[in-house]
């Protein structure tokens, strides 16, 4: 029988790679790019980019990791 996976995908991932980064770096982008340029058609598509990854990686991939991980844990313990 293999290991049991962790129950959450941010318990395989490393510190820079955590919900808190991903976070903050979504928040610096944005502000970074206005702060240098103060224009909004460059800020703007570069925060709609950081709402897509954020979907992704703090929704979309952990959902379907949990998901797995729970439907590998029933066909372990039914094997």
């Amino acid at each position: 029988m293999s290991q049991p996976l962790p129950s959450s995908l941010w318990q395989l991932k490393p510190w820079w790679c955590q919900p808190w980064s991903i976070i903050l770096t979504g928040l610096a982008a944005p502000t970074g790019v206005w702060s240098l340029t103060h224009r909004l058609w460059m800020a703007g598509p570069v925060a709609l980019g950081v709402l897509v990854w954020w979907l992704m990686f703090l929704y979309w991939v952990p959902r379907q990791y949990r998901e797995y991980a729970q439907g590998k844990a029933r066909r372990d313990t039914a094997a």
